[in-house]
Formats: C-alpha cells, sequence, structure tokens
C-alpha cells in the first residue's frame, strides 16, 4: 500500500465524510511546550474517525456483497460506523459488542438501525461471535482495522491533516495517533512515508499491544488491562497494520489513565472540545515528555467523541485532571 490508495479512498469518501477542522488552542501550545496541530475527528460523522475506514470498505463492496449484510465486531465506533454504512448502503448491519459497552455507543448503534449482539469483553471474543453469526446467517465482514480498504480509508484522516497545515505554511516534526488495532495509525504510516513526519503510536498503558509489538519485533497479543480508553484495548494489533508499522514508525508511546484524564479536561476546557478518553490519548502523548525535544510542531488526531456525560462530570469534578 502507498499514498496513491488513500488518495483513492478520499475520492470515493468526498461528500460522505466531513472534512474535519484543524484546530489551534494556544493554551494547549503553552502547556505543551511545543506547537500542536489537533486534527478533530471527534466532530466526524458517528463522532469518530472510524466513518472513513467503515463507508470505505462498504463502498468498495460488490452491491451482491452489500446485500447480504454487514457484519463486525467492534467496541463502538466501528459499530457506529458500519452502522451507518449499512444504514446508507440500504442493507442491514449485525454487530457484536461487548458487554460492557458503553450505554451510549450502544444505543447510538440501534439508533443506526443495526441488531446488537453482546460477547464478552475483549475483541477475540466480539470476533468469535461475529464469525459465528456469519457461519450461521451469511452477511459480509467490515473488520474493524486489519483490512487494507480500512487501513485506506482511515489513512484520509491523516492526509486531510497534513494539506491543512501545508495550508498554513506547517510541516510537522511528528504525528501522534491512538491506537487501538492500529488502522488509523497504518494508514498515517502510509500518508506520512518519506515526507520527514516522525509518527508515533499511542496507547493506555497495560493495553499496549503495538509498542511491544514493536519492541519485540513481532506481533505480540496482551490481556488488556482496566483503562479509561475503551476504545483503546485490543488483544493483538492487526497483522496487516503491523507489518505496516514496523517499518514505518517512529516508536510506540503509552499514557496513564491520569495523563487521559487531563488531556481530556484540558481540551474541554481550554479548546471548547469534548472527546472520549480514547480520543485523548494522543493529546496526553503530546503534553507529556515522551516525544523528543527537537518535536516542535505536532499533529494530534483527536480520534473520537463518543463519551458517557457522567465519566465527564467526574473527571471534571477532579481538581488535579486540569492541574
Amino acid at each position: 500500500m502507498d499514498r496513491s490508495h488513500v488518495r483513492a479512498a478520499a475520492t470515493r469518501l468526498h461528500g460522505r465524510v466531513v472534512r474535519t477542522p484543524l484546530v489551534r488552542v494556544p493554551a494547549l501550545d503553552a502547556l505543551a511546550g511545543r506547537e500542536l496541530f489537533l486534527k478533530a475527528e471527534n466532530l466526524q460523522r458517528i463522532g469518530a474517525f472510524k466513518a472513513r475506514g467503515a463507508l470505505h470498505a462498504a463502498l468498495r463492496l460488490t452491491p451482491e456483497a452489500r446485500a447480504r449484510g454487514l457484519l463486525t465486531y467492534s467496541s463502538g465506533n466501528h459499530a457506529q460506523a458500519v452502522a451507518l454504512a449499512a444504514r446508507e448502503l440500504g442493507t442491514h448491519a449485525t454487530i457484536a459488542m461487548p458487554t460492557d459497552a458503553p450505554p451510549i455507543k450502544l444505543a447510538a448503534v440501534r439508533a443506526l438501525g443495526a441488531e446488537v449482539v453482546l460477547a464478552g469483553t475483549t475483541s477475540a471474543q466480539r470476533q468469535a461471535a461475529a464469525l459465528e453469526i456469519q457461519a450461521r446467517q451469511g452477511g459480509t465482514m467490515i473488520p474493524p482495522f486489519d483490512h487494507a480498504d480500512i487501513i485506506a480509508g482511515q489513512g484520509t484522516a491523516t492526509l486531510e491533516l497534513i494539506e491543512q497545515c501545508a495550508e498554513l505554511g506547517v510541516s510537522l516534526d511528528a504525528l501522534l495517533v491512538p491506537c487501538g488495532g492500529g488502522g488509523l495509525v497504518a494508514g498515517a504510516a502510509i500518508v506520512c512515508h518519506g515526507s520527514g513526519t516522525a509518527v508515533y503510536s499511542v496507547e493506555p498503558v497495560g493495553c499496549d499491544a503495538m509498542a511491544r509489538s514493536l519492541e519485540a519485533g513481532a506481533r505480540v497479543s496482551v490481556e488488556p488491562a482496566p483503562t479509561l480508553a475503551d476504545g483503546l484495548k485490543p488483544v493483538q494489533v492487526g497483522e496487516l497494520n503491523f507489518s505496516i508499522a514496523r517499518q514505518a514508525l517512529a516508536g510506540g508511546l503509552r499514557v496513564d489513565d491520569d495523563a487521559l484524564a487531563r488531556a481530556l479536561v484540558r481540551l474541554l476546557v481550554h479548546g471548547k472540545l469534548l472527546v472520549e478518553p480514547s480520543g485523548a490519548a494522543a493529546l496526553a502523548a503530546a503534553m507529556s515528555d515522551a516525544l523528543p525535544p527537537s518535536c516542535r510542531r505536532v499533529g494530534v488526531l483527536l480520534s473520537g467523541g463518543n463519551v458517557e456525560p457522567s465519566l465527564v462530570a467526574s473527571l471534571l469534578q477532579r481538581s488535579e485532571a486540569v492541574a
């Protein structure tokens, strides 16, 4: 895969997804000690970048494959994206979601007309349930991350970010990307290849399958630890995603729940933007000391904004979250 695949995806998605804004927040620059260029995918359709990959993959299907119905497995945002794709393309969707999925994400998937099957708490359990449904009733699988069409679609977020920075006369030293299964960061790596922009994955501590895999030189599995970032809890990153990442990423960064909470609240208070904890991961890393001092201009992908109001209220009440 190369940038031409992402450009082709951008053409197919034109008019179907939002060209989300690139946001500058001086107060966050001051707190981070560097210039931050925030790509607000929390303002994307269904509130997350996942709309890009799911719609692109569905558009690439034959009419016959679409007519059989769409299937997937997801903790929430990809589920909404596949449900949206099915509704827009005139078919139906069945989606395996975790038993501990946030109620706001469950409600959103059902509101889009999809059938939800609750299955376990890990991506492996959800995948097994989806495959069982497919064997029983048929349907076309739209995987959440380990697929070339998904990667190309997700890469359009980074393609827009780079284009928007160019319009400002800015070249990025680094780009920070939240990483679950690895589709978004693989797309980012493809777009930034050869550009001089170092791409880093960002994961919660204890849910760091990409970072551990990069360190080991091969894919490794993890038992996801508890984290605020419910969208970043894969057992293992995708095979295709890792093959791209191991050649192109500058490294894998980790953030803990305190850093996620601070980033979420700071963005809300200073930038007037609401993201979910997973969507705050890259910002949390940007505001840490994990990046080399030479990274002065940093792109930050705010990957999604589907968060329980009660969690936001809880974090706002914790005064240390904005310290």
